[in-house]
């Protein structure tokens, strides 16, 4: 059963929108942003609501795509310039972090 995004949700989405094109931010880096909840609840969120943002660019610590859907994430990294570590299975954190809404890189 489906619901609207109650207000927490609402914020998760916003900050991931908020996200540049070959940026990603981690589950917990969402959850520092909007100063609330944790990795788990912003999955949560992500799993329910994310298919209308670009939930690509929310990725867990380590640089890893959500389980599942990883061709999917990859096309959206090659087509962004995401950049990936040199083995290409993920995304290089320390390139690709967002450093937040007051930067540009």
């Amino acid at each position: 059963m489906w619901s609207e995004p109650d207000e927490y949700a609402e914020a998760v989405l916003d900050a991931v929108e908020r996200i540049p094109p070959g940026r990603v931010l981690s589950y917990g880096d969402i959850a520092e942003l909007i100063g609330a909840g944790g990795p788990r609840q912003v999955g949560r969120v992500m799993s329910l609501y994310g298919g209308a943002v670009p939930w690509w660019r929310v990725i867990r610590a380590n640089g890893h795509p959500p389980s599942g859907l990883e061709v999917e994430a990859h096309e959206n990294y090659r087509a962004e310039g995401t950049p990936l570590s040199t083995d290409g299975r993920r995304v290089d954190m320390a390139r690709a972090r967002w450093t937040g809404p007051d930067q540009r890189g």
